[in-house]
């Protein structure tokens, strides 16, 4: 009883403190979005837009020491040498739970630009994160509904263009795009009902990366394939949550990163329209899952053998 009163105790502190430090950082960057909305286009803007990812990555630290110094997590972390936090970049991740974004930000703030995502245009809306967002250059997509392609069909790939038109402010800035393929958060339950091939995986799905590969084209310096692994005793035990890591109760966390060629005749091409393209994205996609798969089930077979006591007599 004493261990779980421990547990609420410093995850509700450590709770405390990230909202504290949420709410204070994103009303200074709220507030200096109105120099990024009035500052002339050019050197000036992209001036704003530097000191307010500078916020942003200000915040992430705050937050991974806070994770770092108060929960009892173990981290065992691999990622290249060579990242440059002025390039562009695709960070490819498998995806288990709400925790995955907190593990990227940890092991990639300061070593690449500042992770973004495609966000729908209704989330410019959002009280207080819409415009939080809009500052931090997040690009917003438009994307027609089954029902208005029906109606209209000439719609039939437009979102590829909006994707490329929301992401011309980073020919000027860094960026590294976020992207999980899996589309959702692996499960038992979802690999059967998809018929994912995979056994720690869901089936990927090409249209994110897609649009990242199509809007940003040839200034795109690699993929950085990221693989997160939360070791447990049973496949079926479910990934971990948010709570369970500020509380202390996720003992380990292994990450594995590596970094990628992004073959010539991928980018810039529309996988919406182009069938043959689409077969390559989805076989190159597919080659890079298979080996993820392998390595998720390396890592869980070396985490098990080293807690089995018979592998040491």
């Amino acid at each position: 009883m004493l261990i779980k009163a421990g547990q609420i105790a410093r995850g509700a502190s450590i709770l405390l403190l990230i909202v504290v430090n949420t709410v204070v950082l994103t009303s200074t960057i709220i507030v200096l979005s109105v120099g990024k909305f009035l500052a002339p286009a050019g050197a000036a803007q992209d001036f704003v837009r530097r000191v307010l990812a500078a916020i942003a990555e200000l915040w992430i630290s705050i937050n991974n020491v806070l994770l770092s110094r108060c929960t009892k997590t173990q981290w065992d972390v691999e990622i290249p040498q060579d990242l440059n936090r002025h390039g562009c970049y695709l960070v490819n991740s498998n995806h288990q739970s709400w925790v995955d974004i907190l593990v990227l930000q940890r092991c990639f703030n300061r070593r690449l630009p500042f992770l973004r995502f495609f966000l729908k245009s209704q989330l410019i809306h959002v009280p207080f994160l819409g415009i939080a967002w809009w500052a931090l250059d997040f690009p917003f997509m438009k994307r027609a509904s089954r029902a208005q392609l029906a109606r209209q069909p000439g719609l039939q790939g437009k979102d590829l263009e909006n994707a490329r038109q929301a992401c011309e402010k980073f020919r000027d800035i860094p960026v590294a795009m976020m992207n999980f393929p899996e589309g959702t958060r692996f499960s038992i339950a979802k690999r059967d009902a998809g018929n994912s091939p995979y056994k720690n995986l869901l089936l990927p799905r090409i249209g994110g990366v897609g649009q990242v590969l199509f809007a940003l084209s040839d200034q795109l310096d690699a993929l950085i394939d990221v693989t997160i692994v939360y070791p447990r005793d049973d496949q079926s035990e479910a990934a971990p949550t948010f709570w369970q890591l500020l509380s202390g109760q996720l003992p380990e966390i292994i990450v594995r990163a590596e970094q990628h060629e992004i073959p010539a005749h991928l980018l810039g091409r529309n996988f919406r329209k182009d069938r043959k393209f689409r077969r390559d994205l989805e076989s190159w996609s597919s080659g890079l899952w298979l080996e993820k798969d392998r390595r998720i089930s390396n890592i869980q077979k070396s985490h098990q053998d080293s807690r089995d006591p018979l592998i040491h007599l």
